[in-house]
């Protein structure tokens, strides 16, 4: 089995608001989600890809690192699977007051929803590697809290959060918006 089960995994969720031209949770006040430890040690990149494709919610689009550089995508939510290694990432904005830094490694998933700025700190012990995914039929962009960028911003308002858990389906947390930022 790829996937640890649902009943034993641990989440955290993370309000994050706006900061300077980084809209973070403040536009759907959807979470940013970390599912710990959801895919065993062992799986790998092509298991994530061929368990999120048979699960139909996301489109898994790339294999690579996270860029170093805050960005974040206005017409889009997003998966990261964490296929290889360890990596200090950091949501929110450097500069934000109020962003989280956290370590994610091989297994975890982070849902990130449109507008939350999100960048690599530290690739820890080295080769860290996401499947990036994205709902099924949409498009990402790049965006970097810089001045022009109002009117993509403006499109976040509009997506639709997911019917379906990209890792569990019918049943998973971000089905549960109303989390707060407290583990659960």
């Amino acid at each position: 089995m790829t996937v640890n089960a649902l009943k034993s995994l641990r989440v955290s969720t993370y309000q994050i608001p706006s900061h300077h031209l980084i809209p973070n949770t403040s536009i759907q006040h959807r979470p940013l989600f970390i599912y710990h430890s959801a895919f065993t040690l062992s799986t790998g990149a092509s298991a994530i890809e061929a368990h999120l494709s048979k699960i139909g919610v996301v489109t898994p689009q790339w294999r690579f690192t996270m860029y170093s550089t805050t960005h974040f995508h206005s017409t889009s939510h997003e998966v990261l699977a964490i296929s290889k290694g360890k990596a200090r990432l950091c949501f929110g904005g450097e500069t934000n007051p109020q962003k989280i830094e956290t370590v994610v490694s091989q297994g975890d998933v982070i849902v990130v929803p449109a507008g939350v700025g999100h960048r690599l700190l530290a690739d820890v012990d080295g080769g860290f590697e996401m499947v990036g995914s994205y709902p099924t039929g949409k498009q990402w962009d790049m965006c970097y809290g810089r001045e022009g960028e109002e009117e993509s911003v403006k499109g976040i308002e509009k997506l639709k959060w997911f019917e379906r858990d990209p890792i569990y389906g019918p049943e998973g947390p971000v089905l549960d918006a109303s989390l707060s930022g407290a583990e659960k």
